[in-house]
């Protein structure tokens, strides 16, 4: 059992609405390793992070990735930083990995740069956004077999050219 599409990306770029949609296209679940992480913990990934550290969270994370990678067939949204782990990366390998991107602009109007996402909480959001852009954009793209710019298009248009882009992978 494996996933049919795995969808990865920073905050903002439409991971859980677009894999939402996507699976509904396609006819089957929909699972989000960050639900995973509080069903399992009972609590918000901001509380682990704020009490135990993101060192704790992304340990949480590496297990339910590999979790959702051996019992779920469907569409798996990750965490922004789940790839973060060369472990977690690894376990990728040979997956239809889609890597959802946005520019720093849209991908901060989306998110807002609120509190409920710990890592861009602070003085500076908007600084924290673009380091954390640039520093995962070269990891994202390492692990993705598609890509979809995500900044100019509707969800349903996303969704259009996920399904085209997986399609010419089978080819």
């Amino acid at each position: 059992m494996a996933p049919r599409a795995i969808v990865i990306g920073p905050p903002g770029a439409g991971k859980t609405t677009i894999g939402r949609m996507l699976a509904e296209r396609l006819d089957v679940r929909f699972r989000d390793t960050d639900a995973d992480v509080v069903a399992s913990t009972g609590r918000e990934i901001s509380d682990i992070f704020a009490n135990d550290g993101e060192p704790a969270f992304r340990a949480l994370e590496e297990q339910a990735v590999d979790t959702a990678l051996h019992e779920h067939d469907g569409v798996l949204a990750l965490g922004g930083g789940a790839v973060l782990s060369e472990l977690t990366r690894k376990r990728l390998a040979g997956h239809p990995v889609v890597f959802l991107s946005v520019g720093l602009a849209e991908g901060a109007r989306r998110v807002g740069l609120s509190a409920a996402r710990p890592l861009l909480a602070g003085v500076n959001p908007r600084a924290t956004f673009k380091a954390l852009l640039d520093e995962r954009l070269p990891i994202y793209r390492s692990v993705a077999a598609v890509e979809v710019a995500t900044d100019e298009l509707e969800p349903a248009a996303v969704v259009d050219r996920v399904v085209d882009d997986l399609a010419a992978l089978s080819h």
